[in-house]
């Protein structure tokens, strides 16, 4: 399905008139989930933890693809902090729009971090598209969490995806702008500037051999920006 195609599937499947004061949500260009039926297993997954350890009450909920997923140390990383991780592997927006009433609503978590669009310009999507299906998200954040503050990650630079880059600052930097105008509500990290090198690429020592995902010492740097627009 392409892009084009499908740029009412988000009102009609979420069951929204997506709309807000100056942007046209309805126009939104996003394609649905390939196939929803893949990510049963990590449901199932995520199922079977609440039952053997029930998640923290509350809780800053981590979620998105899969730069939140391989964060095995968030717990570590942010002690004291009644972090949890939702992110699974190869998402998109639409994904995590889709899911949204499965893994988010349901923790009535006190926080909210996001990190997608990654894998949405790999796919093909544009940078206003990314930037449309954040609004769709933020749209569904203020109708069922509406007290509940939002943390976007910025896109990050890989070297496999480095050609994509330009697309992905620009994605940034539209949702970097919309957060700035809606502060009390939305809050925007950098997790891309501090993984490039003096010569404004990506350093190596920051990503696994796929040269797309992050080592512990990229993690690392995530954890010291992150870390600052978390709540107690």
């Amino acid at each position: 399905m392409s892009m084009l195609n499908s740029m009412r599937w988000l009102a009609v499947a979420a069951g929204l008139l997506l709309a807000a004061p100056g942007r046209g949500l309805a126009q939104s260009a996003a394609v649905p989930p390939l196939n929803p039926a893949q990510w049963v297993p990590e449901l199932r997954a995520f199922a079977r933890q609440d039952s053997l350890t029930p998640p923290p009450a509350r809780p800053i909920l981590f979620y998105g693809s899969s730069s939140i997923r391989k964060w095995e140390t968030l717990r570590q990383d942010f002690p004291g902090r009644p972090v949890l991780n939702r992110g699974f592997g190869g998402s998109r927006f639409p994904d995590a729009l889709y899911f949204f009433e499965k893994l988010v609503v349901p923790y009535q978590p006190r926080q909210v971090v996001l990190y997608e669009g990654d894998n949405d310009i790999s796919a093909g999507a544009t940078p206003q598209e990314v930037f449309q299906s954040f609004l769709a998200f933020e749209q569904l954040m203020q109708q069922r969490l509406p007290r509940v503050p939002l943390v976007f990650l910025a896109i990050k630079p890989s070297p496999s995806r480095w050609a994509l880059y330009p697309q992905m600052q620009e994605a940034n930097c539209l949702i970097r702008e919309y957060v700035a105008a809606h502060p009390k509500r939305l809050r925007y990290v950098d997790t891309a500037t501090p993984l490039l090198g003096p010569n404004g690429r990506p350093q190596p020592q920051f990503y696994v051999s796929d040269s797309l995902h992050m080592t512990p010492a990229g993690y690392a740097v995530w954890q010291r920006v992150v870390g600052k627009g978390l709540k107690k």
